[in-house]
């Protein structure tokens, strides 16, 4: 798979798909998972910034725009759509793949911030994935309070669904 047709994404941007799409392929071997799964987290990969430097995206904005479009070309994985949609915000009731998505999004190698942290965290994630998303969307949470934004509710009710 690659980028569909209707991706509106710079060459920066597709440099950072690409990361994350390797990062979920390299969880996926380290890990052992089927490949219809393999299949579903590439494809939410590949797909969750498609439309992120579309005129009308933004930060919240580019996710479900992705997964509306994505569905409209024929996905119909309701968890593949899921990742896509909330991959910004989290998603209380994401399986696997919009767990992984989550990671991989943030802790892909070509982010410029706390790299030694994240590439730790990206190691850990094959035998302590649970451990790492709850240390992620901390890490997530933290930095949206610090930014002044209040919290969206599915980020509340996500990280509630992590430690409760």
């Amino acid at each position: 798979m690659a980028l569909p047709p209707w991706a509106q994404a710079t060459p920066e941007r597709r440099a950072h798909i690409e990361r994350v799409v390797g990062l979920v392929t390299q969880w996926a071997t380290a890990m052992g998972v089927p490949q219809a799964e393999r299949g579903r987290w590439i494809r939410a990969a590949w797909l969750h910034d498609a439309l992120r430097d579309a005129p009308a995206a933004n930060e919240l904005a580019h996710g479900p725009m992705a997964a509306d479009r994505a569905a409209q070309d024929g996905e119909t994985d309701r968890g593949v759509l899921d990742a896509i949609r909330y991959h910004s915000l989290g998603h209380a009731g994401w399986d696997g793949v919009g767990r992984m998505l989550y990671l991989a999004d943030f802790l892909e190698p070509g982010r410029d911030y706390d790299r030694e942290e994240r590439r730790a965290l990206a190691a850990r994630v094959p035998l302590e994935r649970d451990a790492v998303l709850r240390e992620v969307a901390r890490r997530r949470i933290e930095w949206v309070l610090r930014s002044g934004w209040s919290l969206p509710p599915e980020t509340v009710a996500f990280w509630n669904a992590l430690v409760l």
